[in-house]
């Protein structure tokens, strides 16, 4: 069992950054695929981005390629979410995630999920 816990949520101007954290229980972080996820208001919570174990591969939405880097330091027991150029439709709550599986750009495939933070982006 892992524990997640997230922050680094606030509220940004259009165009700004915010870079988000998750901290993660246990010894064998670095076994789990991690990812992001989001919900915005009225909307299913969708795939933001994701990092295979041993950070063998990474993944982004279409909607945040260019603008959002994930990362891990897995030392740490730390993944980020570094988020630039935000958009008002970057407004959510955000969640990390972690799995032992094998296919980690599906919701329905993570185990592991933090209680999420609020990413509000004005304009």
């Amino acid at each position: 069992q892992v524990q997640l816990v997230e922050s680094g949520g606030g509220l940004v101007q259009a165009g700004g950054s915010l870079r988000l954290s998750c901290v993660a229980s246990g010894r064998t972080f670095s076994t789990y695929g991690v990812g992001w996820f989001r919900q915005a208001p009225g909307k299913e919570r969708e795939f933001v981005a994701a990092i295979s174990r041993s950070s063998v591969s990474t993944y982004y939405a279409d909607s945040v390629k260019g603008r959002f880097t994930a990362s891990r330091d897995d030392a740490k027991n730390t993944m980020y979410l570094q988020m630039s150029s935000l958009q008002a439709e970057d407004t959510a709550v955000y969640y990390c995630a972690a799995t032992r599986r094998y296919i980690i750009t599906r919701l329905n495939e993570y185990e592991h999920w933090g209680q999420g933070t609020q990413v509000t982006v004005s304009s």
